[in-house]
């Protein structure tokens, strides 16, 4: 039972840092530096792939991507236009574990996914689809995606792509970068968040972006009992996260954030 002390607490929380002074320490800020969806959302996943580690150095990466794109990065990506400014070299480091092969690698993936479907979105939406019509009695051709689908789809067509180093093979781990980037896609009427898939995934469905941060605030604040952040954590703790924020559990992402910064 979460006391009506730290409901408010978080609250309060949520409500001071999810604005937009939030943005320019954060990796977020670079999907508001580009124009139109098909950029938003390339970017936003690149970014979102790069983020671990030091911020200092990983945002110089992704500045490094929006500079070599001039601002196109989706035209950058399905042009094959990023094999000039990352080739394939196994030998040099572009960030961290991340060789320029492992770059480039990665980026030949999503391009041809951009290929096939025309954005990480219609992919989505596609395999989403793919999953359900044999359900679909009515034969609405309506999508509904949950997070959790979504998740699964993208480390499954990486997965096969070969790509294990940056995205995750499964969703045995807690995919923290992957759901931040679907928060990023999906929250609406936020001034961090795009909401650019908010018609056809329900922000309700989103799933904490989990790393070791949040896992040792939400134990300090008894919302888990948790040694390990795993998908199943992240999921406990979005639940717990529903109960102070029902409509909108990804505010708990915020709150969380605010909460470490001032205890």
């Amino acid at each position: 039972m979460i006391s009506d002390e730290t409901k408010a607490l978080l609250i309060e929380y949520a409500e001071r840092y999810e604005t937009k002074d939030f943005l320019p320490a954060d990796p977020s800020w670079f999907m508001h530096q580009v124009s139109g969806k098909e950029n938003q959302e390339t970017m936003a996943f690149i970014a979102s792939c790069l983020s671990y580690g030091s911020r200092k150095q990983f945002m110089q990466k992704i500045q490094y991507i929006l500079d070599a794109s001039k601002g196109n990065v989706y035209q950058w990506v399905a042009n094959g236009l990023f094999a000039n400014d990352i080739p394939d070299d196994d030998k040099t480091c572009f960030y961290r574990l991340y060789t320029q092969h492992t770059m480039h690698s990665l980026l030949h993936a999503l391009q041809q996914m951009l290929k096939e479907y025309g954005s990480i979105g219609e992919y989505i939406k596609k395999a989403s689809e793919d999953c359900s019509s044999k359900n679909n009695i009515d034969g609405s051709s309506k999508v509904s995606v949950d997070c959790l689908s979504a998740v699964k789809s993208l480390t499954e067509y990486f997965s096969v792509h070969g790509i294990e180093t940056i995205i995750p093979k499964n969703t045995t781990s807690a995919c923290k970068r992957i759901c931040m980037f679907m928060r990023w896609m999906v929250r609406d009427n936020s001034p961090v968040d795009l909401g650019i898939w908010s018609s056809f995934m329900d922000k309700r469905t989103l799933i904490i972006p989990m790393d070791t941060h949040v896992l040792q605030e939400a134990n300090r604040l008894g919302l888990i009992n948790s040694k390990t952040a795993s998908m199943s954590v992240a999921i406990k703790l979005t639940e717990k996260l529903s109960e102070i924020f029902p409509e909108d559990p990804m505010k708990g992402d915020f709150a969380l954030f605010g909460y470490g910064v001032n205890h």
